[in-house]
């Protein structure tokens, strides 16, 4: 977003009447490019085209991704009121340049305070992962997506042994720097699409939604436990941490996120956490070549 000008979306077919200078405005039929631009504006000219506006496909994927107004002349309190819970910021009935230019920089800064909160509801702020909350939310929406087109996919939940010596010996910041690092290495040696979480104070999940195979599930967790096998350097000296592996296999194992986090995390609290040879709750020993297999340094 530029200092001096705003870019906005206006869904009309000819430049709007409170277009100005403080404006950089593309018109539109359709908000589908909402995220690209600061706003969108909105126009229903009278009640029928408000009742379509209220209809539309586009308008709360607009208000998700962009902040959002609405020009409504005719608009009364209750058409207001469903407009907002769709995330419009406002609803208006019609302002020259100046006043528009106002609203609309008032609505893209509380749509900007609005994803600073959304984003530290869904991260875990000592590590930038997302938290269990999210990981819950983001595995209900792809297990929404298998009732129609069924795949296989696996949770692993790791549980972290070594973070409390740490705090005892160094201090609570080193290990909390312990487990940032820990975070970072596991984020390295997925790939983008895999999804790594902060499950709680000493254990991460790992949401591979996209598998070619089951035993993929067991050769990425391999990957995984043999790079925080390795040290981390932490104030000036090493430090090593356990991990125990637990996991859970759709559908094998259950076709809700609760079912399935409940059993990876139960799997990982009973498995004794293992160093380099191999990890726990595994059938087989060894080093494998995970699936997703691109080579990463440690840090």
């Amino acid at each position: 977003m530029s200092d001096l000008t705003l870019k906005v979306l206006s869904i009309t077919e000819s430049a709007p009447s409170w277009a100005g200078p403080a404006f950089e405005v593309s018109c539109a039929s359709q908000a589908s490019g909402a995220r690209q631009f600061d706003a969108v504006v909105f126009e229903a000219g009278d009640d029928r085209s408000l009742d379509e506006l209220l209809r539309r496909a586009d308008l709360q994927q607009a208000a998700f991704d962009s902040a959002v107004v609405v020009v409504a002349p005719t608009a009364e309190l209750g058409s207001e009121l469903a407009l907002l819970k769709q995330g419009v910021q406002d609803v208006v009935r019609g302002l020259d340049t100046a006043g528009m230019g106002r609203l609309l920089w008032h609505a893209v800064e509380r749509k900007r305070l609005e994803r600073a909160a959304r984003l530290a509801y869904a991260t875990d702020l000592a590590t930038g992962l997302p938290h269990q909350a999210q990981l819950i939310e983001h595995m209900s929406q792809l297990l929404a997506l298998r009732e129609r087109d069924p795949a296989p996919m696996v949770l692993i939940v790791l549980r972290i042994e070594g973070l409390p010596g740490t705090a005892a010996r160094l201090g609570m910041e080193a290990a909390n720097i312990l487990r940032r690092k820990v975070a970072v290495r596991l984020r390295s040696g997925l790939r983008a699409s895999d999804v790594v979480a902060a499950t709680g104070p000493e254990s991460f999940g790992v949401l591979l939604g996209h598998i070619e195979a089951i035993g993929d599930g067991e050769r990425v967790a391999g990957k995984l436990v043999q790079s925080l096998n390795q040290p981390f350097q932490v104030a000036g000296q090493m430090c090593s941490v356990g991990v125990a592996v637990g996991m859970a296999l759709y559908p094998e194992h259950g076709t809700d996120a609760g079912t399935l986090l409940q059993r990876a995390s139960a799997q990982a609290t009973g498995a004794a956490a293992m160093g380099q040879e191999g990890y726990a709750a595994r059938t087989e020993r060894g080093a494998t070549r995970a699936a997703n297999d691109d080579a990463s340094q440690p840090t």
